[in-house]
C-alpha cells in the first residue's frame, strides 16, 4: 500500500529536514485531534527543522481514535497539514510524532507506563472542556462524573485524563523519577489552573501527601492557542490527495495564521518553541481573554445567527455585509472594552480576524463551531456581559448572540428545518423545549445555572435584554435581527 512514508512526493511539499531516528517520546500528548496536528505538533516540527534534537511526541488516545492511529502507524507516524490561504496553499509533512498508543489497540497498563518513562518531560492535552471532568459550578473536580467515580475505585486502572495523570505521577514519585510539566492546550480560560484543579482534586482523594508532592513539584503552565482548523471532510481529504498524489487519512487543512502564547514555567525542560514564533510570557490570561472574547465570541455569534439564517460556513457570513459589520462591531465596541490586555492594537487585531474569517479556502462550518455551546458560552460571551452590566454600558450584539444560541438549541432554524444539536447538555435542552412555550423559552433556559450561574438570571437588565433579542429573532429571523440591531 502506498503511503506518504513510501511515496515520492511533489517537490513543493515541505518534508522533515531532521533525523527522525533521534526522536524520543519526551512529550506525551492526550488527544490526537485536528487542532493538535495543525498546531502543537506542527510547531514542534518547525523547531526540529530549525535545530534538530530529540523532542518527539507520543500520541495517546483512550477509547476512540483507534482507526486513525492504525492509519498513522501505517505511514510511519507522518501526516500532512495543508495550510490554505486566500491566494494559495502549502502542504507540510509533519514528522515530530514518532509513536502512538491507543487503549483499543494496545493496553491501558502500557499507556500508563508510557507516562512513567524517565525521558518524559511534558504531558500536553487537547481533550476539550469535557475531558477535564470539572464541575462548572465550582471549578473543582466533579466527583460524580462516571469516569472519576471509576478511577477513585480503581486508581491503578484509570479511565479519565485526571486519573491517568495522577496515577502516572504517583508511580514516578514512588520510583524516584522527576515529575513532568502538565500543559493544557485547550481553548478554555485559565487552562493551566483548570487542569491543575482537576489533577489536585483527584490526588487529594487518594492521598494528601501525594497532592502536596504534585502541588510542589509539577508545573501547569497556562497557554493561549489560536489557529482556525476545520474538521476534516471528504472534500478536504480529497484535495490533499490531489496535492500529494497519495492518500493521507490523517491529514488536516487549516488557515496559514498560527499563534501560541505560553507561560514559561516548565519543571523538566521544553523544546525551543520560540524559534518557531511561539510567545513565552509570564502571564497568559490577558491573551486568553482577548482571544476568547474577540475571536471565539464573534465566531460563536456568527455560528448561531449565521446557521439560523442559512449560512453554512463562516466565510459565507463574511460575504454578507451586515454579518461582517456586526462581527467587527461586536469585537471592537462590546468585547474589546472588557479586556485588560495592554500594548496590543485591538483594532488591527479585529481587522485581522475579519480577514481570517473571510478566507474562502477554509470552509469552516457554522454547525461545527456551534457544537458544545454550553461549555463555550460563559467565557466567550457571558463574562463580557457581566462587565457591561457592572459598568452600565450597552451590549446589544452580545444579547443577540446569547439569544441566537437559545434559538439554536431550541432545535429549529429560520427555514423551519430541524437542527442536529451536539452538546453535553442536549437532553436538558430537549426537556426544556418540550415543556416550555416559545414565549417562556428565555426564562426556562436561564434555569441552567451551569451556564448562567445564579447572578445573571436574577438580574432584570440581563433577562430583559435577552428576552428582547429573542423576540427580535422570533419575529423577523436572525438575518433581519442582525440588520435591526446594527441600525440602533
Amino acid at each position: 500500500m502506498k503511503t506518504i512514508a513510501s511515496q515520492t512526493l511533489p517537490e513543493n511539499v515541505r518534508l522533515p529536514q531532521y533525523d527522525r531516528s533521534l526522536l524520543r517520546s519526551r512529550i506525551v500528548h492526550f488527544g490526537f485531534g485536528a487542532f493538535h496536528r495543525a498546531h502543537q505538533a506542527l510547531l514542534t516540527d518547525r523547531v526540529l527543522n530549525a535545530q534538530g534534537g530529540d523532542w518527539g511526541i507520543c500520541e495517546i488516545s483512550l477509547f476512540s481514535g483507534d482507526r486513525l492511529m492504525t492509519q498513522l502507524r501505517e505511514q510511519e507516524h507522518l501526516f500532512t497539514v495543508l495550510e490554505k490561504g486566500a491566494t494559495g496553499n502549502e502542504a507540510i509533512i509533519v514528522g515530530a510524532v514518532h509513536e502512538c498508543l491507543n487503549a483499543k489497540l494496545d493496553s491501558l497498563p502500557a499507556i500508563i507506563e508510557k507516562f512513567c518513562e524517565p525521558q518524559v518531560a511534558i504531558v500536553s492535552l487537547t481533550i476539550t472542556e469535557k475531558g477535564y471532568c470539572i464541575d462548572p459550578a465550582t471549578g473543582k473536580l466533579d466527583l460524580n462524573q462516571p469516569r472519576i467515580v471509576h478511577d477513585l475505585q480503581n486508581p491503578a486502572e484509570p479511565h479519565s485524563a485526571p486519573g491517568i495523570l495522577v496515577e502516572a505521577l504517583a508511580r514516578r514519585r514512588d520510583r524516584g523519577l522527576a515529575p513532568f510539566t502538565v500543559l493544557s492546550c485547550d481553548n478554555i480560560p485559565d487552562n493551566g489552573h483548570v487542569v491543575k484543579n482537576a489533577v489536585l482534586g483527584m490526588a487529594q482523594q487518594r492521598s494528601a501527601e501525594l497532592a502536596q508532592w504534585i502541588n510542589d513539584k509539577v508545573s501547569f503552565p497556562g497557554t493561549m492557542v489560536d489557529r482556525i482548523v476545520p474538521a476534516a471532510t471528504d472534500e478536504s481529504l480529497a484535495e490533499i490527495t490531489r496535492t500529494l498524489g497519495v492518500e493521507d487519512p490523517c491529514a488536516i487543512s487549516c488557515e496559514p495564521f498560527i499563534q501560541w502564547v505560553i507561560e514559561d514555567n516548565f519543571v523538566a525542560g521544553r523544546p525551543a518553541w520560540e524559534v518557531a514564533g511561539v510567545q513565552l510570557v509570564q502571564d497568559v490570561l490577558p491573551w486568553e481573554q482577548m482571544k476568547l472574547r474577540m475571536l471565539n465570541g464573534s465566531h460563536s455569534f456568527l455560528a448561531y445567527l449565521g446557521y439560523l439564517a442559512g449560512f453554512a460556513h463562516i466565510s459565507d457570513c463574511m460575504q454578507d455585509a451586515h454579518f461582517r459589520r456586526a462581527a467587527r462591531r461586536l469585537m471592537l465596541e462590546e468585547q474589546a472594552p472588557t479586556l485588560r490586555i495592554t500594548d496590543v492594537d485591538l483594532t488591527a487585531y479585529a481587522d485581522s480576524l475579519i480577514e481570517r474569517f473571510a478566507n474562502p479556502a477554509l470552509q469552516h462550518r457554522t454547525w461545527q463551531i456551534a457544537m458544545d455551546g454550553s461549555q463555550k458560552l460563559p467565557q466567550r460571551m457571558l463574562e463580557g456581559i457581566r462587565v457591561h452590566l457592572q459598568r452600565g454600558t450597552p451590549w446589544p450584539l452580545l444579547a443577540l448572540g446569547v439569544a441566537g444560541w437559545m434559538r439554536y438549541v431550541s432545535g429549529i432554524d429560520d427555514a423551519g428545518q430541524a437542527i442536529d444539536i451536539r452538546d453535553p447538555l442536549v437532553e436538558k435542552f430537549r426537556a426544556i423545549v418540550e415543556t416550555s412555550e416559545p414565549d417562556d423559552r428565555v426564562p426556562a433556559l436561564l434555569t441552567l445555572t451551569e451556564i448562567f450561574g445564579s447572578d445573571l438570571p436574577a438580574d432584570p437588565a440581563f433577562v430583559n435584554a435577552i428576552r428582547a433579542a429573542w423576540q427580535q429573532i422570533a419575529d423577523k429571523g436572525a438575518h433581519q435581527a442582525v440588520i435591526d440591531t446594527l441600525a440602533h
